[in-house]
């Protein structure tokens, strides 16, 4: 699955994991030594992450239902937690400074099998 804004055809990844059940939640990144260029995680059911035990810096892309940004973490630190984003339904988690100025707060992300 790949991942794509909608307003400007910005290719987020063209690699995107799944995590949807409790377990694959739970452990997303951890245990990885690093996120390659052009990988993400799609965190589903999920408005807060943290960066314990985590090795490297990442983004985070937080989504509504609809899909539409409504957060933004741009080179989040290990041993940091993200404020809870009560309208976000899911996180997408990206290598360090893949977004730059490519995505903002309203834009739409488009999943793309």
């Amino acid at each position: 699955m790949k991942a794509v804004n909608k307003r400007n055809n910005f290719m987020l990844a063209d690699v995107i994991e799944v995590a949807a059940s409790a377990g694959e939640r739970m452990k997303g990144l951890l245990g990885r030594k690093e996120l390659p260029a052009g990988q993400g995680l799609l965190i589903k059911k999920c408005n807060g992450i943290h960066m314990f035990f985590m090795r490297f810096v990442i983004d985070a892309v937080f989504l509504s239902k609809e899909d539409e940004v409504v957060y933004i973490l741009r080179n989040f630190k290990p041993w940091r937690v993200s404020k809870i984003v009560s309208r976000a339904a899911a996180v997408l988690e990206l290598p360090a400074g893949t977004l730059g100025n490519n995505v903002k707060e309203g834009d739409f992300i488009d999943f793309v099998v």
